[in-house]
């Protein structure tokens, strides 16, 4: 490989300045999974959907596994709702904590069919 490889391809693209506060809300939303909304003018609008600092206590790490199948129903959910995965995940686990022991037993037997 020579130097000329290495040559940019495409012209920098100017970009508009911001403030360090702006950098550091926008690099926290997407660290929380929270869309960054623009209006009709170009203006970013705040959006609230991920956590909030005095809650981040109640939040503990975890590890599992999934189907394909399931990441990519997860993956469009997020994207058609703009709700982070573990919010999603955690609403899917309540709803179906709430519902009574008939109707789980239900819904376990027809994701053993989807198997």
């Amino acid at each position: 490989m020579s130097l000329t490889d290495l040559k940019r391809k495409k012209p920098k693209l100017d970009r508009d300045k911001i403030s360090v506060e702006d950098f550091i809300e926008d690099a926290n939303n997407y660290a929380f999974g929270r869309p960054t909304m623009i209006d009709e003018e170009g203006r970013k609008l705040r959006v609230k959907l991920g956590l909030d600092k005095s809650t981040t206590k109640v939040y503990r790490h975890a590890t599992f596994s999934l189907t394909t199948k399931s990441i990519d129903q997860l993956d469009d959910l997020a994207k058609q709702t703009g709700i982070a995965k573990s919010k999603l995940l955690r609403i899917l686990i309540k709803e179906f904590h709430d519902k009574s022991t008939g109707e789980q037993h239900h819904i376990l037997l027809r994701g053993e069919e989807d198997n």
